[in-house]
């Protein structure tokens, strides 16, 4: 399985030299190459919210 980027334990950084760093916050994913397990039982959906982001107006037909 690939990495589960839809989980809230996925986390990602860019370090300063260009390389990207995964990880899960748990630590259950396989270490080398990094992947989430099948099934895995910590899995939980991102919740995803607006808190932060700025929406333009909305467009009306007229």
């Amino acid at each position: 399985m690939g990495v589960r980027t839809d989980c809230r334990h996925y986390s990602t950084r860019t370090l300063p030299s260009g390389e990207v760093v995964e990880r899960c916050r748990v630590d259950a994913n396989d270490t080398f190459p990094f992947a989430c397990p099948d099934g895995c039982l910590f899995f939980e959906a991102r919740a995803v919210s607006d808190a932060g982001w700025h929406q333009a107006p909305r467009k009306t037909d007229e």
